[in-house]
């Protein structure tokens, strides 16, 4: 049974998330080097989890499994497992055309050159307003 703040969206196809292409080039950067594969969802375990920490009525806390789910400062110890990458986000929601910045902390472990925990520091409050949820 999957928890009601849990989400598995399967991911049939890449070009379903075409519009996230620039968050996964910032994120494919980062891990260069440290995780194997060439697109951000071969990046990651099949159970990989990713928590956000954020405190926004009905945003998901976690995310759970790989068919679920600018700028670039990257702390990162090759002897370590954990790559901490700070980075900002600019664009526009597309059902809205509204522009939108956010800014980011994801700390990131890797086992076995896969991502197995995600951990995401954001305001999801500026894609929200560019998105128009909850609605006025």
């Amino acid at each position: 049974m999957i928890a009601k703040s849990q989400v598995t969206t399967p991911i049939d196809e890449f070009g379903d998330y075409a519009a996230l292409d620039p968050f996964f080039r910032i994120i494919e950067e980062g891990l260069a080097g440290f995780v194997d594969g060439r697109h951000f969802f071969d990046l990651l375990a099949e159970d990989v989890i990713f928590d956000y920490v954020v405190s926004v009525p009905g945003y998901p806390r976690r995310v759970q499994g790989r068919r679920a789910v600018a700028e670039l400062a990257i702390h990162r110890d090759p002897e370590a497992s954990v790559i901490v990458l700070e980075y900002a986000v600019h664009g526009h929601a597309v059902q809205t055309g509204r522009t939108y910045d956010n800014h980011f902390v994801s700390v990131i472990t890797i086992k076995d050159r896969k991502v197995i925990h995600w951990r995401d520091y954001l305001d999801p409050v500026a894609v929200f307003n560019a998105i128009g949820w909850p609605a006025q």
